[in-house]
């Protein structure tokens, strides 16, 4: 017995020390605890500031991770590698992340600021009554042009970046949604359009505009053009704001036939292993001084109506990044197509870029 125990001493020790270092590793990589609270969200989309602020206040170190696309960041969340308490998917991954249980209810009524929301960004189709998800921001895709270098070229709808005069000198972003869109919204048809005709009609209309078309690019668009190495691009209206304040020239446009509307808004995962944190820190942002603090930070839209009390009036006044209801109601937010249409929206984008029939 002795000799058993002699043996099996060692075996614990080395059993505790590996559950030391397990629980080390865990917690270095995100793992949430009573006071910590994981974050993930895109690139530079919060004032670094005002998480030493919710650090400060609530007296919760907060880990921040960040993902470069909606689909990056639900396969890591769905793996369960890191417990994040947050995320910041946009509307149509939502929706997928509900239908999979990816995601926990919210409790409304410890969101002390939830009033201060916008009506007209609640109880959308990709989640009823915000039970699953809070806004964070939104916006719209549209035209950013420089006027400068068109001329008398006048841009106010998708059709007019068919114009000849405009060859090769359209970026458009990566991005099967957004370009589909514009081809289905420059045939009157919607952005969620699964007639496979009509969607075969927009990809020959997108063909058509291949001679006007630059490159078809992602990040690289903001610089090339702020440095007028091309003049027309297709963009999401943050990013319109951001390269505009770069070069005075730029201009931004929703086209008149429509567009996308998209919302990111802030959801707490399953795996999420400190839910009161994650509550606490979603009321914190809808605060409308903490709220008005990031939109200066971001560029984009907040969807907080208290906070515009806040922002200097020439953002809550330019109706290119706060568009009038009348044509907001006249933009459609991307639905969720299911993996099969989906599939068909990138094979035609696919087959846009190598321009093949």
């Amino acid at each position: 017995m002795k000799k058993l125990l002699q043996a099996f001493v060692p075996i614990l020790i080395v059993s505790i020390v590996l559950l030391f270092v397990i629980s080390s590793l865990n917690s270095s990589q995100g793992y949430s605890s009573k006071n910590k609270l994981t974050i993930y969200n895109w690139g530079d989309y919060i004032d670094a500031d005002l998480i030493k602020q919710f650090e400060k206040e609530a007296g919760i170190t907060v880990v921040y991770e960040t993902f470069d696309s909606n689909e990056a960041m639900m396969t890591k969340i769905e793996q369960g590698g890191t417990a994040y308490d947050i995320a910041v998917p946009s509307e149509y991954m939502i929706d997928k992340m509900i239908q999979e249980d990816l995601l926990l209810p919210l409790d409304h009524k410890k969101l002390s600021n939830l009033n201060n929301i916008d009506e007209r960004f609640m109880d959308l189709p990709f989640d009823p009554k915000n039970k699953y998800s809070i806004p964070y921001f939104w916006g719209t895709v549209g035209i950013v042009y420089n006027s400068k270098m068109l001329g008398d070229i006048e841009i106010t709808s998708w059709s007019d970046l068919w114009d000849p005069r405009l060859k090769n000198e359209i970026l458009l972003v990566d991005g099967a949604r957004e370009v589909m869109g514009m081809g289905l919204n420059s045939l009157g048809y919607s952005l969620n359009d699964l007639n496979h005709d009509h969607l075969n009609e927009a990809k020959k209309k997108l063909d058509s505009l291949m001679p006007n078309v630059k490159a078809i690019v992602g990040d690289e668009s903001r610089m090339l053009l702020e440095n007028e190495e091309a003049s027309i691009g297709l963009v999401w209206s943050g990013v319109a704001s951001e390269i505009m304040a770069e070069n005075e020239d730029l201009e931004f446009v929703v086209p008149k036939e429509g567009s996308n509307l998209w919302f990111d808004n802030m959801v707490i995962p399953k795996t999420a292993k400190n839910v009161e944190a994650a509550h606490q820190f979603i009321d914190f942002m809808l605060d409308a001084e903490v709220a008005a603090q990031n939109t200066e930070y971001v560029s984009y839209a907040t969807p907080n109506k208290e906070a515009l009390n806040y922002l200097p009036e020439e953002i809550v006044n330019d109706e290119r990044f706060y568009p009038a209801p009348d044509l907001t109601e006249r933009l459609e937010v991307y639905e969720n197509l299911g993996k099969k249409n989906l599939a068909y929206y990138n094979e035609l984008f696919l087959r846009f870029k190598m321009h093949t029939k």
